[in-house]
């Protein structure tokens, strides 16, 4: 609450300010004593942060990194009808052939934030669908793990083929390099984009290079199918 003191007289009303509740300030005055300070009380408005690398990437469609609690309201505000998570958080790894792995400690709390995320989407009545994409920082190492990868950015644009589903928030770990796939995925297959706008999009947000990332957004050729009454209108046909 913020309060100032000014000198007053007795012709001097004390206005107060409230929120009216559609982001406007309403004020109101009375009549004071002499001598009596004006105060004045604001009341701060909502608090609404993005999450970490958030961006419009089409009418109806967001991409960003992982949310966080401090990012809910402002997601609310996005009135969102799908969430589209492509990563590898809470999904269990294949074990490498010849190797038994002693699971790995959970430093950073990730299972913990996961399971909080999930909660909070459920609450809602947002679509969530967490679609396993391994990271290409590290060469794949099966084909197994490279039709996983495959299969789950199928189905993302399958969904993004659709807009019923709209508005869609696309999200990976920090926003960067698998979600920078997906759109440029977007961008080639479903806008016909030039390979150069789609590799400068994404170091935009990479803050670099991904060799492994930039070929398989210009080799992968995958068949997709629509349904043309529900196609959104940035698609390109022909």
């Amino acid at each position: 609450m913020a309060t100032s003191q000014v000198a007053s007289n007795s012709f001097d009303p004390e206005p107060t300010v409230s929120d009216s509740g559609n982001g406007q300030f309403e004020h109101s005055s009375s009549h004071q004593e002499q001598g009596s300070p004006l105060k004045t009380t604001i009341i701060p408005r909502p608090n609404y942060v993005p999450p970490l690398n958030f961006s419009l990437v089409e009418d109806g469609i967001y991409r960003s990194g992982f949310p966080m609690p401090i990012n809910y309201p402002f997601m609310k505000q996005l009135k969102l009808k799908t969430i589209i998570y492509v990563g590898d958080l809470c999904h269990e790894k294949a074990k490498k052939k010849g190797r038994d792995e002693k699971p790995k400690k959970d430093k950073n709390g990730t299972a913990e934030i996961y399971e909080k995320y999930k909660a909070w989407i459920e609450s809602t009545d947002i679509n969530f669908h967490p679609l396993l994409v391994h990271s290409s920082q590290e060469p794949f190492t099966s084909i197994e793990t490279q039709a996983q990868t495959q299969e789950s950015l199928r189905a993302a644009l399958h969904l993004i083929l659709d807009k019923r589903n709209f508005p869609i928030l696309i999200h990976s770990n920090k926003g960067k390099h698998r979600i920078g796939v997906l759109v440029g995925l977007l961008r080639k297959l479903l806008q016909g984009w030039c390979m150069s706008g789609i590799f400068e999009e994404y170091e935009k947000f990479a803050m670099g290079k991904s060799e492994f990332d930039l070929e398989f957004i210009e080799m992968w050729q995958p068949e997709l199918t629509y349904e043309q009454e529900w196609l959104p209108d940035f698609v390109r046909t022909t």
